[in-house]
């Protein structure tokens, strides 16, 4: 083996030993667009000089063993100092869709490391629609969309509380112009009692997922407990009203039919008027006293005899 031969081998023993001393991580990192991405590169027991980190390939942050971070034109990153002489972190403040792709650390002359970052995007959800009002057994269809997401957001129902088997309800998606996604589910529930529904819509990287709900309130019910029997109130409510209002038709009859009994005809005014005009020159007659056993068979009138019983004296 020649002299060239064994150099070689040696530096190539080196590289593999300094190689298995340097380290990224991580090696995968998922954050949503405009989160920071903090990634770690450490290369204890080594020589390293200058240390360029690349975004995509392009080098956007250097960093001097002996002076530290050099100044860069990319105000969006910079560096830490960790824990250890040999190890650095890189801040990525502010993360956008264009990088996302291959983060590396490059020790200038002895190795480099490469992870990879992935940027997502956290839209809006919404369950259309106000809150439902309905009756029991009714079915009601619920619509929720959430839009402005990347990749396509995960979308789950839950009902009180309670996560909706996907099998009760369908899901489709549409991806516009910036590769974000639009996805629209529908879920039909039957009304048995006043519920919560919510809709659920998330990505891996969001801790805990974005959320809308709408309240459904089934009409109000009366429980019997013994039979277990619901009767809605809205068919008690509408039979009550039936109800008085026959019962109040009823009393208003009674009330005319009484004032009309009460209150005395035409006829008997006439009749009582010419009773009083004929005892008036009778009773002036007589001093006041009339007979009241008087009678008569007809009205005064030529042709027509009038029958007087005598005026008792006084």
């Amino acid at each position: 083996m020649d002299v060239f031969s064994v150099l070689v081998l040696l530096l190539s023993c080196r590289i593999q030993a300094v190689g298995a001393q340097m380290k990224l991580s991580p090696e995968t990192l998922t954050v949503v667009r405009g989160e920071e991405a903090r990634f770690t590169c450490s290369a204890p027991n080594t020589q390293w000089t200058v240390m360029v980190w690349l975004l995509n390939g392009t080098a956007v942050l250097t960093i001097s063993r002996e002076i530290g971070v050099l100044p860069s034109i990319n105000p969006n990153v910079t560096a830490e100092k960790s824990s250890g002489r040999d190890s650095w972190v890189f801040v990525l403040k502010n993360t956008e869709r264009q990088n996302q792709g291959q983060v590396t650390c490059d020790l200038q002359g002895i190795d480099r490391k490469t992870a990879n970052l992935f940027v997502q995007e956290k839209g809006s959800v919404k369950v259309v629609g106000d809150d439902r009002l309905a009756f029991k057994g009714q079915s009601i269809l619920f619509e929720c969309q959430a839009a402005g997401w990347y990749p396509q957001p995960a979308l789950q129902w839950h009902v009180n509380d309670k996560k909706v088997s996907q099998a009760e309800y369908n899901i489709s998606s549409q991806e516009s112009g910036k590769s974000l996604f639009t996805v629209t589910s529908n879920l039909s529930v039957t009304a048995a009692k006043s519920s919560h529904v919510v809709c659920l819509a998330s990505v891996s990287a969001l801790p805990i997922p974005l959320k809308s709900s709408v309240h459904l309130t089934v009409v109000a019910e009366v429980v019997q407990e013994e039979d277990d029997c619901t009767i809605p109130l809205a068919v008690t409510a509408s039979l009550s009203a039936v109800l008085l209002l026959l019962l109040l038709c009823v009393c208003t009859v009674l009330w005319y039919r009484q004032r009309r009994q009460a209150k005395p005809g035409p006829q008997d005014s006439i009749w009582f008027n010419q009773s009083v005009s004929g005892r008036g020159p009778v009773a002036e007659a007589t001093g006041g006293k009339v007979n009241l056993g008087y009678s008569s068979e007809g009205l005064t009138g030529p042709g027509r005899r009038v029958l007087q019983q005598p005026v008792s004296a006084p």
